[in-house]
């Protein structure tokens, strides 16, 4: 059986998905839709770094409000591809940003719905960001019980909360919330913290401003049932409930992303093979890191689409 994964933040770079448009005429239409449809934001310039009086355009991508609609637009311009080649996974997650990818992906969004949705996700975020600012870090080398353990004597011992925000991959485990709480909270645990450069506190109750906002815009969409499951980061189980997916959306703000427990769930239920679907390779590198003999491979390079549909067909 096939996963799809769909990336989060991080995996943006400049030029992601400039081949694609090129070489792919129903790639080009969902770029060319997702451009009109960001109005006065010029997503295309920006992800293709032809945006005109940038002068660092890898600073303009990072801008969580302008990342998360190139991500998603980059993934299923990918996903339109492999769906027009006949190529359709059994089961499909994404990584925070990703989950909305993973759900256009497999019809439970409509592409339009779907952009809008992270477009406005992006902005909520930010602003949260700007009205608490917050701090994250990636710890590495440390058991998953360490690094909660560490975060709860954190919190208890001083000003502000720090908590788990994504379960990765054994190892690593990102954690988030106030900077003294997380400065407290990586001293406290063995291994190595890396500080990583974020405009928020995201998965941790900092992101409490942009709940309300959120489940506003998630209200006013059509939620279908998705036509595969998909595994949610905040339980890291399976659904194609439209209600839960609705409030599991909302509960994801704040809440760790489960990843390695979802990994090991799609594992569990049949998963052989997992393809990345659009920017970047990070998703792979954490199913390697979190599960034995099993495939990976990458979709969003016109290169990769055609290797993932000629094993498709050799299966």
């Amino acid at each position: 059986m096939t996963a799809f994964l769909f990336p989060g933040q991080g995996s943006q770079s400049v030029g992601m998905g400039h081949e694609l448009y090129e070489q792919s005429a129903v790639a080009r239409e969902r770029f060319d839709a997702a451009d009109a449809l960001m109005g006065d934001v010029d997503l295309l310039a920006l992800m293709f770094g032809l945006a005109d009086g940038v002068d660092d355009p890898e600073e303009a991508l990072k801008q969580t409000e302008v990342t998360q609609p190139a991500l998603y637009t980059h993934s299923l311009a990918a996903m339109a591809v492999l769906k027009e080649k006949g190529v359709r996974p059994d089961m499909a997650a994404g990584h925070s940003l990703g989950e909305y990818s993973a759900l256009a992906a497999v019809g439970a969004l409509s592409f339009e719905d779907g952009l809008r949705v992270v477009r406005r996700r992006g902005e909520l975020m930010a602003e949260a960001g700007t009205r608490r600012p917050g701090a994250m870090a990636a710890v590495m080398g440390a058991d998953d019980e360490d690094v909660e353990a560490a975060c709860m004597s954190a919190t208890e011992d001083g000003e502000g909360v720090v908590q788990p925000a994504n379960y990765n991959a054994p190892g690593q485990v990102v954690v988030s919330g106030d900077p003294e709480a997380v400065d407290r909270a990586t001293a406290r645990v063995k291994g190595r913290a890396i500080p990583l450069p974020v405009s928020g506190a995201f998965h941790s109750p900092l992101m409490e401003y942009a709940r309300d906002g959120l489940a506003e815009v998630l209200e006013a969409v059509d939620l279908r049932p998705p036509d595969c499951p998909v595994y949610l980061n905040v339980t890291g189980e399976p659904t194609t409930d439209p209600d839960e997916i609705r409030q599991r959306l909302i509960d994801q703000l704040r809440s760790p992303v489960r990843w390695s427990q979802s990994l090991r769930r799609m594992a569990a239920d049949g998963a052989t093979r997992f393809v990345e679907v659009g920017a970047g390779d990070v998703l792979r590198g954490l199913v390697r890191r979190t599960l034995d003999d099993v495939e990976t491979a990458g979709a969003g390079r016109p290169d990769e689409i055609e290797a993932v549909v000629a094993s498709a067909g050799a299966q």
